[in-house]
């Protein structure tokens, strides 16, 4: 594309944006739990936003949520139905528990609002299909909240393998996890948050090695969980009682393309990490230093493994600084993107592989076997 096209593109968007400037973009939390908290914060850092309503189905919480930030305009509700049927909305923001992410992300879904949507995409993989099937039907979209993405040592991975340095991929090892780092609240059980650390923090590991191969399709998962911290009192205290998700979560996958996937996260174990990610080539080989979440940047220095002239040599990848919090860039891509008519900075085609990994790794595990990945017509 010529220098002139793309200033005539880029002077098309700036004009774009400058029209729609004077009108704020109108937007509604679903969920205020812990995560809303981020949310709103970043949608109060971005000046042509305004937050207008809230919805938790627990008596009182949206309201007393929003008075904390000062907020004392914000229109309360007690469901996402009622927030949405009586609110003109830009978009919405759904920040519920994981079981409770399909539903009022369809119901916006259906009256084409646009929505970012926060991690894990689903608990299931039918879930995540039957919302990929209504953003079909839609006119808005559906961003899945994934802010590592946006950081700039993210990316050079992604800039790493298409640029050929690694060659044709072969093999992933990746994951991460906590020694001691069980959270608490919804997220430890069942029927609230339907999956533990494979969709709190197994989702971010697995988006950073499959979003810098382009995403290939899962097609077969060897997968196995555990509880054992999580439901013993000794590394759990009193919330040993109700854990009933995975605290750790392994997996052998095969991907298209001839790529093997070596899969392991924990929220709890003995040693400090499963180990660095690991992403081999043809033509060479990228460490990536492990961290405890994903949920931001990379754990260190990345070290690029290749020959010159014949001689094994190492590069040392230094850390890139990002400039702004990557929450921030969240939200603001996905508001550009709704205001723009722009494509899902985030977008639901590529989750769904994410989200199939993760049920293959349930339901391999409850049958002890391997399984074929099976993802439905959209």
């Amino acid at each position: 594309m010529s220098d002139a096209v793309l200033s005539q593109f880029k002077q098309a968007v700036e004009e774009k944006t400058e029209a729609v400037t004077d009108k704020k973009f109108k937007v509604g939390i679903i969920g205020t739990g812990w995560i809303a908290e981020s949310h709103i914060e970043s949608y109060l850092n971005q000046p042509d936003v305004e937050i207008v309503a809230a919805a938790d189905i627990i008596p009182g919480k949206a309201k007393a949520k929003m008075e904390r930030y000062g907020l004392t305009n914000v229109r309360c509700y007690e469901s996402h139905q009622a927030l949405i049927d009586n609110e003109e909305l830009d978009g919405v923001s759904v920040c519920t528990y994981n079981r409770q992410h399909k539903d009022p992300t369809i119901y916006a879904l259906e009256r084409d609002i646009p929505v970012l949507l926060e991690k894990p995409f689903t608990v299931t993989l039918d879930e995540a299909v039957e919302i990929c099937r209504a953003e079909k039907k839609s006119k808005a979209f559906v961003s899945v909240g994934f802010q590592p993405r946006f950081d700039e040592n993210m990316k050079m991975i992604k800039k790493i393998v298409e640029s050929g340095a690694l060659g044709d991929i072969y093999y992933i090892q990746t994951g991460g996890g906590r020694r001691r780092g069980i959270p608490g609240s919804t997220f430890i059980e069942d029927k609230t948050g339907g999956i533990g650390a494979l969709g709190d923090i197994g989702c971010y590991s697995l988006d950073m090695v499959l979003n810098a191969i382009g995403y290939p399709k899962p097609l077969t998962v060897t997968g196995y969980v555990s509880d054992f911290f999580g439901k013993n009192p000794k590394y759990n205290g009193e919330d040993a009682k109700r854990f009933s998700v995975d605290d750790f979560g392994a997996a052998f996958v095969r991907l298209e393309g001839d790529i093997i996937l070596d899969f392991r996260i924990s929220w709890a174990m003995h040693p400090d990490t499963p180990g660095d990610t690991l992403i081999l080539g043809k033509e060479g080989a990228l460490r990536i230093p492990s961290t405890d979440c994903w949920n931001g940047s990379v754990g260190g220095p990345m070290t690029l493994y290749h020959d010159i002239c014949g001689e094994q040599a190492e590069t040392v990848v230094p850390l890139v600084h990002t400039e702004g919090g990557l929450f921030d860039k969240k939200i603001r891509s996905f508001v550009d993107a709704a205001r723009l008519g722009l494509p899902a900075p985030v977008p639901t085609s590529q989750i769904l592989y994410n989200q199939a990994i993760i049920d293959g790794i349930n339901k391999s595990a409850k049958l002890g076997r391997e399984i074929e990945v099976e993802i439905p017509e959209i």
